[in-house]
């Protein structure tokens, strides 16, 4: 009988107990945040570093809250994609595989969404200050329709 957890195509074509399936999706899943990670990583360290610039003395109120909501969506991006090696860490040689990968797919998840929140915010802002508001609206709308579609719909078309 197969494990309510496996898809058609692990069911057929993979000859793993449920404890390797788990083990492989956890490799597979701190691939992915690795990559996440980087990203976050970066962003989070250039957003930090604006206030500390003498342009930043020169931003409209629009754009300093701009700048605050993005680095908050940037924190919660870099809370929810480093929480799994926390949660690796409390729960490691506990037996608790299948649920440590199943709420750390979900921060992932989160974490994405706040990720690409970010990086929108990111050049919303930039836009803003050097091409101004029209540009950035547009540009920052474009850039969310492009995420949206290309990290979400498409491999959603693709299951």
């Amino acid at each position: 009988m197969a494990d309510r957890d496996e898809t058609p195509h692990e069911r057929f074509d993979r000859h793993e107990t449920p404890e390797q399936r788990f083990d492989r999706n956890w490799t597979e899943l701190l691939q992915e945040l690795r990559v996440a990670q980087t990203g976050v990583q970066i962003l989070f360290a250039f957003l930090l570093t604006l206030p500390f610039s003498q342009r930043f003395a020169m931003v409209s109120g629009g754009q300093e809250a701009a700048y605050v909501v993005t680095l908050l969506c940037t924190a919660v991006a870099t809370l929810c994609l480093i929480a799994p090696v926390s949660h690796h860490r409390i729960l490691f040689r506990r037996g608790r595989k299948k649920e440590l990968v199943a709420i750390s797919s979900n921060l992932a998840g989160i974490g994405l969404v706040f990720l690409w929140l970010s990086i929108v915010g990111a050049v919303f802002l930039i836009f803003d200050v050097v091409l101004g508001l029209s540009w950035a609206v547009g540009v920052g709308g474009a850039l969310a329709v492009a995420f949206i579609g290309i990290w979400y719909l498409l491999p959603t078309l693709k299951r």
